[in-house]
């Protein structure tokens, strides 16, 4: 007869909150991972929550820190947005070894833009900003007074100042963020060339 050495004992079953929160976590990321290719519907969810948050502020008269917070924070994932993930700045002062650059030339390879911040992270980040400020107008302690115009003005020039920055990069380094506008090719079967749609 074997004899019982306690293992079980040693083994303990994980308590019903535990297993709660892992599965509500499991739950949430294979929502998120479904999410992935409905980049519109995605889209429109966070420009709803942007607005109820907006309408949230000029219906209560107040929570302008919070606002000035959430909206430098998305400045600041609009601009790693646009940023390269290998920048061609700091890749100057590198030796040849380094990462390759951006084309510069006609006749050089094509390289994808290949971005600082994915899309996806960046939608998932902003929504995510935008439903913790909508939850801290709920509280007082977040309602700081300030006077707000200033920080309109503050955030105006902010916007202008590194826009201006971006832009003067971009056109620097020759690269654009955006797929809008650029050719796309297609194969077109029976032919052994591509040609642009």
């Amino acid at each position: 007869m074997m004899e019982d050495t306690g293992e079980d004992v040693l083994r303990s079953r994980p308590n019903v909150v535990t297993t709660f929160f892992k599965r509500l976590g499991h739950t949430y990321q294979l929502m998120l991972d479904r999410s992935t290719p409905y980049v519109t519907g995605r889209w429109v969810f966070t420009v709803f929550l942007i607005l109820a948050f907006i309408i949230r502020i000029i219906y209560a008269q107040g929570w302008y820190i919070v606002t000035y917070a959430l909206a430098i924070y998305h400045l600041n994932l609009f601009l790693a947005f646009l940023t390269p993930k290998i920048d061609p700045a700091m890749s100057e002062f590198e030796d040849e070894d380094g990462p390759d650059l951006l084309p510069t030339k006609q006749n050089e390879e094509f390289r994808p833009f290949i971005r600082r911040l994915p899309e996806f992270k960046f939608w998932y980040s902003a929504s995510k900003a935008t439903l913790i400020a909508l939850c801290c107008t709920f509280f007082e302690l977040f309602n700081v007074p300030v006077f707000w115009p200033i920080l309109v003005m503050y955030f105006i020039t902010l916007f202008c100042i590194t826009m201006k920055r971006q832009i003067k990069h971009m056109i620097r380094y020759r690269y654009i963020p955006f797929t809008w506008g650029k050719p796309k090719f297609q194969y077109t079967q029976g032919k052994d060339e591509v040609s642009p749609k």
